[in-house]
């Protein structure tokens, strides 16, 4: 779960100082409160992949680092085999 991705921030800026050459993160859940916009877009991340299991919120389509994955599939095949 990312939330203001603050936490999120400070660890790919320790990765990248002791040699990542990239840093991707992936959260189930993209809250995305506060100030997690500006901290993902000035974060060294390259991409942050979430599922659509939160609304999208305003803002977050002027974020190009933040993709979202549909789960819708996934229900779709797990209710299918019920």
């Amino acid at each position: 779960m990312i939330d203001t991705a603050g936490t999120l921030y400070e660890a790919a800026k320790v990765l990248k100082e002791h040699g990542a050459n990239r840093v991707f993160t992936f959260a189930t859940h993209g809250l995305f409160s506060g100030k997690a916009f500006d901290n993902i877009a000035n974060s060294c991340l390259e991409k942050v992949i979430v599922s659509d299991t939160t609304p999208r919120k305003p803002g977050e389509e002027n974020i190009d680092k933040i993709i979202r994955l549909s789960v819708a599939p996934l229900l779709a095949d797990a209710i299918y085999r019920i």
